[in-house]
């Protein structure tokens, strides 16, 4: 009884988290809001599929109820389509001719009463055409991934393909279940909460800033790469980190390129802001100049500046979080060789 108490309320946090996240969804106004609202309503169906699996656990439903929360598939599975559409190939010309996608929902719900939901494989020949609606969406979804995974930028890429990965493994597990090859039935619900709670972290933390500030980039993947390496031939070549007034706009310069192209490379391609990228340059010229014997007698202030920090507190907090020890003891462990 107490641990069916847990798995409900585990169940209803996922459920009422996706609302929430849902809610919101449609009423922000920043950014790209059709991709939002599109991004709503694919949680917003998802949520009523798992809804039924959750209340069909606990209640007798009658066929029409369970017939509501298989209709959710018809809204998510569309709207992932489109959201793709929308995020990967800025496709903002959504006519009312698009949404003739949404007919299939629209037939369901209209002769919801008569659609035979008995439980017996063969009285649901409406799951087929849920499970043939649902894989030619997905096809279409992870071929928009395909077709544009050397255009966009990766971390635009990447957000919608996770989102596509979780709807299909969703739409798997759901499909095995249906075979008894999972019978924990309940599993789904919670796997959808622990899902719903990391994609909300990751949507409110980070990506919708992210995507905001990166979803209009002309960069692809190649022209990333390319740039990332041009950056970094001009600071070994020229040493800029040796100079504490570096900045993005110094690169930018140099480089004929924008401050922006120059951040959005650095973080997608080294996984670093551009003060962490410039001090790892800085670090690494200061460990050199520690091992060189002619450095055995300067004091690590000295080091320091002559490595491009602006100051000692500096150069101890960045040398620790790159090193994990402090200057002072990277030398005194040198002299121990």
């Amino acid at each position: 009884m107490i641990t069916s108490s847990i798995v409900l309320i585990l169940a209803c946090l996922g459920l009422g988290q996706a609302v929430f996240l849902s809610l919101y969804l449609l009423t922000l106004q920043k950014g790209n809001r059709r991709a939002h609202i599109f991004l709503a309503f694919i949680i917003l169906g998802i949520t009523i599929r798992i809804g039924k699996s959750v209340l069909s656990n606990y209640i007798d439903l009658e066929g029409w109820q369970r017939s509501i929360g298989i209709s959710g598939i018809f809204i998510a599975i569309p709207f992932l389509w489109y959201y793709g559409k929308v995020l990967l190939e800025k496709n903002t010309n959504f006519s009312k001719r698009n949404y003739i996608h949404l007919l299939p929902f629209i037939f369901f719900i209209v002769f919801i009463t008569v659609i035979p939901s008995k439980g017996e494989f063969e009285n649901f020949w409406n799951y087929g055409l849920v499970v043939l609606h649902l894989s030619v969406y997905l096809w279409l979804s992870w071929r928009l991934i395909y077709k544009n995974i050397k255009e966009i930028h990766p971390r635009v890429l990447h957000w919608y393909r996770n989102i596509v990965f979780g709807v299909t493994f969703i739409g798997v597990y759901y499909l095995c279940n249906f075979f008894n090859i999972i019978p924990y039935y309940i599993s789904g619900p919670i796997f959808y909460t622990f899902l719903i709670y990391s994609f909300s972290y990751l949507f409110l933390k980070r990506h919708i800033f992210m995507l905001d500030k990166y979803g209009s980039s002309q960069l692809d993947k190649v022209t990333s790469e390319e740039l990332n390496h041009r950056i970094k031939k001009l600071f070994i070549e020229e040493k800029l980190f040796l100079s504490a007034e570096t900045s993005l706009n110094t690169v930018a310069e140099k480089l004929l390129i924008s401050p922006r192209d120059v951040s959005q490379v650095i973080n997608d391609i080294e996984q670093k802001n551009f003060k962490e990228f410039v001090n790892r340059y800085r670090i690494e010229y200061a460990k050199s100049l520690m091992m060189d014997s002619k450095y055995s007698l300067e004091k690590i202030s000295a080091i320091a500046y002559d490595s491009g920090f602006g100051n000692i507190t500096s150069f101890n907090l960045a040398f620790k979080k790159e090193t994990g020890i402090t200057p002072s003891l990277f030398r005194k462990q040198l002299a121990f060789k």
